[in-house]
Parts: structure tokens; sequence; C-alpha cells
């Protein structure tokens, strides 16, 4: 998997987090990539990749969406960040 840029939401409710998702893929080409929850989904990290305009055109509109936790865009991932979303989208069940 070779992506020019990974971008996190972390948001304080699953609720959230879907439509946060929601406003990230409308707001620029991106493609989502995995979801972690913790505390029973109150506290919900998005991650999402595409090219680093793209990346951080979505990561922006999402602050501007909703009550964001925490955010990151990472340009150029290393090969070992990469293994840690396998290894988050393997646990994922569709």
């Amino acid at each position: 998997m070779s992506k020019s840029a990974l971008g996190f939401v972390e948001l304080p409710s699953l609720c959230n987090a879907i439509n946060t998702l929601d406003i990230m893929l409308k707001a620029a080409s991106v493609k989502f990539e995995t979801w972690e929850k913790k505390l029973g989904g109150r506290l919900v990290t998005i991650i999402i990749s595409g090219s680093v305009s793209s990346v951080t055109a979505a990561v922006e509109a999402a602050t501007r969406a909703f009550d964001i936790k925490s955010s990151l865009v990472i340009a150029a991932p290393h090969p070992e960040t990469l293994k840690m979303i396998d290894i988050s989208r393997s646990k994922l069940r569709f």
C-alpha cells in the first residue's frame, strides 16, 4: 500500500465520527482506511488516506464541523506506520 498521506481525526462520540467521516469523504478525494474505537465508542479515531492536499482539506473540513479532540496529517508515511494501519484494518469485519 503506497499512500501519499494519512489523516487522523479523533472525536468524542461514535455518531459524530460517522458524520465527520461523511463530511471528509465529501470534502475531498480521500479513502477511508480504518477506524479505532476506544472507551466503548466514546473516543473514535478515523483514518483516511490520499494525496497530501486532499487529506489536509478533508481533515480541515472535519475540524470546522465538530469538536475534534485531535487531528493529524502525515505526509509520506513510513512503511512501518502503514503496517499499523494494516493491522487496524485487519480487525474490521465488513
